[in-house]
């Protein structure tokens, strides 16, 4: 097994900043590693530094790609004779929400899904609901006005922000109804392998069905405590792209490594 990272954007044999301690817990966790610009991977050239020995397995953490992207990783790493442990067709598995949602709609607020050139206003002046939360494939807006509104009037900002601050609409939108969910609640698993792991205390049952539903080898699940009381599931992210949150760079290695260096 052989993990790659984007290199700092400054220094090619170097981590990215933002990934430098995960990559000394992997290196130390036992995995060889290599680094790759993004930037010059983004404009048509693919090094990786050191190179992948032949015949590698190669898993990828680092910044979100899009779909065409991805696409285009996979194909330059078979090139080099090399596999991707993530294939295309799991990537968007669970990097994209509508890919996910029909195996876990009982366990997540109700989500309707439209194009990207549609009229969303007029859409959501049709399902009527009290709130919406707007966000697309794969994101949501955290900054400037934020994803949740009350009349279906305000999407039209909402949209405009996206595409301002995110350059495209990545797949279509993505429109959640609103659940009440208790502050401070909201957690970050992984799973590897179809083995859920937890950065701290238990694995909530919740988690565990999803691991039965859904068959990606690896993806992060957020879960969160509505204020009934229920848990219900936010997030399914890529776990290549998903940060470490609540989680130690350490820890998170130690995932990997028993999953992926025991595996035969």
């Amino acid at each position: 097994m052989h993990i790659i990272y984007p290199s700092s954007p400054l220094r090619a044999k170097q981590p990215d900043e933002l990934f430098a301690a995960e990559v000394e817990a992997v290196r130390a966790a036992g995995f060889e590693i290599s680094l790759f610009s993004l930037e010059d991977f983004q404009n048509g050239t693919f090094r990786a530094i050191p190179p992948i020995p032949s015949n590698s397995d190669i898993l990828y953490r680092g910044w979100m790609l899009s779909a065409t992207e991805y696409e285009t990783f996979v194909s330059e790493l078979s090139l080099k004779g090399v596999r991707a442990v993530i294939d295309l067709q799991m990537y968007l598995s669970s990097h994209h929400l509508p890919n996910w949602y029909a195996s876990l709609a009982d366990l997540t607020p109700e989500t309707r899904i439209f194009p990207p050139n549609c009229d969303l206003e007029a859409e959501l002046r049709v399902l009527g609901w009290p709130e919406f939360f707007i966000k697309d494939y794969v994101k949501s807006l955290k900054t400037s006005v934020g994803s949740r509104i009350t009349k279906p009037e305000q999407v039209v900002t909402v949209v405009t922000e996206m595409r301002r601050l995110r350059g495209v609409i990545e797949g279509g939108f993505c429109v959640r109804r609103i659940e009440n969910f208790l502050p401070d609640t909201e957690r970050r698993f992984f799973v590897v392998g179809g083995v859920p792991h937890v950065a701290i205390g238990d694995v909530p049952p919740i988690v565990f069905e999803c691991a039965k539903r859904l068959r990606s080898q690896f993806y992060s699940v957020d879960v969160v405590q509505r204020t009934d009381g229920q848990f219900r599931i936010v997030e399914i992210g890529d776990g290549q792209v998903s940060d470490l949150v609540g989680w130690t760079p350490d820890h998170f290695a130690t995932i990997l490594a028993n999953h992926f260096q025991n595996k035969t």
